[in-house]
This record gives structure tokens, sequence and C-alpha cells, in this order.
């Protein structure tokens, strides 16, 4: 992939300044300031409804926002619609492939819809059923797909463009651990090549996997951002794990510091499976009074070890909801949950009827052209 720099000739490839959108009484996006630099990953978290969705589609330029400023790869949201629309790519929350078409025909058309040449076309779709397991299954019907192949072609045809810009909205619900993976590692990839990723999602580990920065949205307002160890730093605290030399002290260990009413620490308690006496703290120097302790009782230490809390306990901390970990992270209740959530370069093809200004009807209209050539 050829490294593409923004127009403005700056390091932000997402620009947003103070987005507002309203769905009659409801505000999904209140305000909303956000920066993505060129070539990371940015991760937007927040609980169902909190407006990810709606900031999804208002920089895709399939909805117009009511207030507020937005630029994706230099180009103006609102001025510049069809130049934006060239070199984003989206994966929504519902595969949204052509049934009737085969894995390599959907894929084919995509490439020629964005004026690949015809032999450049078939190539890269090609590749993209390689990098997603799915060359057997090339000339079935999209209809005869599992949920998880038809995601997968979806992800392959939000890429194929190779976008300066990728949008991935929840982009692993549903799938199997090994899928998973596989959409992980076709996302660095295209980050190590110089694009730029705007992920939301709802699982944690993606999040760490994935982000080089965290944006927590809830309500329609940024309430957080910065990078993973940032945001834990906020919610404050440390755990202090001891390993005993005697695993049989442990309980002794946990009583000791619990009644030895050191300032700050309020006790410890014995994680029996994991063989280890687990100490809240909030400082260095309430580690060195921990461990001072334990050697001036005579306890031996085999290990210690500390840790932040868990990106899922910084959600919590932050929005007061738990996160969907492992429940499959289900589809984002944004207010404009009901709209058809598109993916791929096809979907920004169908942007809000309301666009007077840019019509992509002659887009849409080389469909029928390109499906008779396949």
């Amino acid at each position: 992939m050829t490294k593409r720099p923004t127009d403005n000739g700056g390091t932000a490839a997402v620009e947003v300044r103070g987005l507002v959108k309203h769905y009659g009484a409801t505000k999904a996006l209140d305000g909303v300031d956000l920066d993505v630099t060129q070539g990371t990953v940015l991760g937007v978290l927040g609980p169902n409804g909190a407006g990810k969705t709606t900031l999804v589609r208002v920089l895709s330029t399939l909805i117009r926002p009511d207030a507020g400023t937005a630029r994706v790869a230099g180009y103006d949201v609102l001025k510049q619609p069809r130049q934006l629309r060239r070199v984003i790519g989206l994966t929504g929350q519902y595969a949204s492939v052509d049934e009737k078409l085969s894995g390599r025909e959907n894929l084919y058309m995509i490439g020629r819809l964005l004026d690949l040449p015809r032999a450049a076309a078939r190539a890269r779709a090609d590749e993209l059923l390689e990098r997603f397991s799915l060359t057997e299954a090339a000339k079935r019907p999209a209809m005869q797909y599992s949920g998880g192949m038809r995601r997968r072609l979806d992800l392959a045809a939000s890429m194929i463009g190779q976008p300066t810009v990728l949008y991935l909205d929840e982009p692993t619900t549903g799938l199997d651990p090994r899928t998973r993976n596989e959409v992980w590692t076709e996302v660095r990839r295209m980050v190590d090549d110089g694009a730029t990723v705007l992920l939301t999602t709802q699982y944690m580990e993606e999040a760490e996997q994935l982000a080089d920065e965290l944006t927590v949205i809830d309500r329609g307002r940024v309430i957080a951002n910065g990078r993973v160890a940032e945001l834990k730093a906020k919610v404050g605290g440390r755990t202090l794990e001891i390993r005993p030399s005697d695993p049989a002290q442990a309980a002794a260990m946990a009583t000791a510091i619990g009644e030895a009413g050191l300032l700050g620490v309020a006790g410890a308690h014995v994680d029996r499976a994991e063989g280890v006496v687990s100490v809240p703290i909030l400082s260095d120097e309430q580690l060195t009074a921990v461990v001072g302790l334990l050697g001036a009782r005579g306890y031996g230490i085999a290990g210690i070890g500390t840790h932040l809390p868990s990106l899922d306990e910084v959600f919590l901390a932050i929005t007061g909801q738990k996160s969907n970990l492992g429940e499959g992270a289900g589809a984002d209740a944004d207010a404009d949950a009901d709209a058809d959530n598109g993916s791929g370069p096809g979907a920004a093809a169908a942007a809000d009827p309301g666009d007077s200004t840019d019509s992509a009807t002659p887009v849409l209209d080389k469909k029928h052209e390109v499906e008779a050539t396949v």
C-alpha cells in the first residue's frame, strides 16, 4: 500500500470539533471533539446508545451532523463528501454484502466501483479472499455463507480499495476466536502500511490489542481519552501481588498486613488459586511499606509484582456501566439503530438523501455495468 498523506499536510487523519446530531428530542452526539493521528488506531468505547455508531455514520458521510465540523484524510465531511468516499472504508455492525453474488463477485464489484482496472480488481479480490480464508468458497453465492464467513467477506470488501481511513464499527461481533485473530492481524497490517483506523468496540481485549489510544463516549459526549495505561492510571490504584516462599503462610501474611495499620493500605486478601497475596495500593511508598513489613516479620517472599486495573474495570469506573466483555458485544443501540448501517465503499455511496450537494447516484448506476463484466 502506498502511504497517502492528508491534504492538510498534518498528522491528524481525523479531526472532529463540536459535532452534534439530534434525532428528535434525543441528542445522539453532544459536542464531540476527537483527533485520530495518521497511521494509528483509535478505539472508541462506550455503552450501548452512547453515540458510537452515529459518530461513524457522520464521518463516513452517511448522515449529516446538525452542528460542528469534521475533516477526514484532509477532506471536509460536509463540503467534500464525494472525494472523501473514495479514500475511506467502512465495516458496520451487520454484513451488507450482495447475497446473490459470489464472494469473488462481491469483491470484484467493489473494486470496479472504486475504478480499479479489471485485472487489478480481480487480483485484489483473490488476495483478500486468501487472507480471510474464503478462497474455497469464492465461487459460492454469499447467501450460502455462514454468519462468520459473511462477516469476513464484509471486512474484505471494506479493505479492497486500500482506504486511507478505515471505520470498523464493532467488526468482530459474533466471530470465533480464530477469525477474530485473523481480523486483528489484517488491521495491524493495514496500519503498518500507513492506514488509519477508527474502531468502535465493546471487547476490552480487542481495544487493548489494537488501539494506540482510546476515547470513551457516553450519552453523546467524550468523557475520557488517552492511551490504555493513561486511562488505567486515571481510575487510580494498582494491585500488589506477593508470592510467599511458603504458600502455607499466605493467610498469615494477609492478616499481618491488615492488622499493621499501614497508611492508605486497607487490607489484603489471598488468591488461593494463584497462590498470591493481593494488596490494593496507590503509591510506591505503600508498596515499600508492605514489603518492608513482611520482611521485618520474617516472611519469605518468592516474588512480587504489580498490575493496573483491567480495561474492563476502567470502563466500569468511567461510565458506571459494565462492558459486554465476552457477551458478543451486542449492536450499539444508538438513536439511529433502525437505520441501515451498511458496510464497505458501497455503503458510503448510499449517503444521506438530503445531501443535495453531492449525489452518489452515478456510482450506484455503475453497479449494473460492473456486474455484467464480472
